[in-house]
């Protein structure tokens, strides 16, 4: 900072003093002038400057609750999936971990960590963000009815690589002093369970002469049924590349109904992965006569076939 003062300059004046003579004759006698006095000014001094004040240093929040402030979302999240009732429940409860894996990475990248868990660090992020990824291909995979239960859609989760990565990162973090709490869900493994060919999934009143022969040239394991109002009556289930038929079936007119897939859950009489759900357009009629009436299906385009088939929402399949 530049300091102005301000001098002044003050002048002395000099008195000539006149001295009168006797004798008629003047005459003027000099004396001495007393010197000139200048007041002389002293220059004041610069006034200090401010000192400024400091600015507070931010506190730095703890790293362990910022931590499990992040990693909590995401356990909570996961916890849900195991009590998912229906796969639109589990659905929505993969969203809900997908989103809290997005936060808990991009926080744990933006948060100052002490430098001993710098590495655990990162290897954490990553893992969240291949968690966020896995979690979001099951929903997809979900939608697209490659996953058809839950059990499948657990599974499925079980087999992400940045749910496995989790735990590993949180234990370096343990030794270096911050501890916090991950559970991942009890998934199990995949599965492909299939049974015999020819099983009866459900066997109604086989007192009639109708029969029903099945050629299953797809690739996929089968189960067809004859349905009456929109309820299975027989039902039969059909390896891939194999043949098996009902016999027994009595007069009536039915619906031809079949599902495919893979992995046959036989406590929720369903395929788990990979399913499919069509019915045949035309009914079939059973009227015992002269003869007995045989039916005929292939679960394939065939060149020559006449029997158009629709695809079927699940929700109203009938359940075998």
């Amino acid at each position: 900072m530049k300091s102005f003062t301000k001098a002044g300059l003050a002048a002395g004046s000099a008195l000539l003093l006149a001295a009168c003579s006797g004798g008629g004759s003047s005459g003027s006698s000099g004396a001495d002038a007393p010197p000139d006095r200048t007041s002389a000014t002293t220059a004041s001094s610069p006034s200090p400057s401010p000192t400024p004040t400091p600015s507070p240093t931010p506190t730095v929040p703890p790293y362990g609750p910022t931590l499990t402030g992040y990693i909590d979302p995401v356990n909570a999240a996961l916890g849900k999936l195991s009590a998912s009732a229906s796969l639109d429940a589990f659905s929505t409860a993969l969203q809900e971990a997908v989103t809290a894996a997005n936060a808990a990475g991009s926080g744990l990248t933006s948060a100052r960590e002490p430098a001993t868990i710098g590495t655990a660090r990162r290897q954490l992020v990553v893992a969240l963000n291949q968690l966020s990824t896995d979690l979001t291909k099951v929903r997809s995979d979900i939608k697209k009815k490659g996953v058809c239960a839950t059990s499948a859609a657990l599974a499925e989760v079980g087999q992400s690589e940045g749910l496995k990565a989790i735990p590993a990162a949180l234990a370096q973090m343990t030794a270096a002093g911050y501890a916090t709490t991950f559970a991942a869900p009890q998934t199990g493994p995949l599965q492909s369970r299939s049974l015999e060919n020819g099983t009866m999934v459900r066997e109604g009143r086989l007192r009639g002469q109708g029969k029903l022969n099945v050629d299953n040239g797809g690739s996929a394991d089968a189960v067809v049924s004859l349905a009456k109002d929109g309820k299975s009556v027989h039902s039969v289930y059909v390896g891939k590349g194999k043949k098996a038929s009902i016999e027994g079936i009595e007069d009536g007119t039915y619906e031809v109904y079949f599902s495919g897939g893979v992995d046959w859950d036989p406590t929720i009489k369903a395929f788990t992965q990979n399913c499919d759900f069509s019915k045949f357009d035309d009914t079939m009629a059973y009227e015992t006569g002269r003869t007995y009436v045989s039916w005929s299906i292939t679960l394939q385009p065939a060149v020559g076939g006449n029997a158009k088939t629709s695809d079927v929402d699940e929700n109203s399949f009938p359940a075998p």
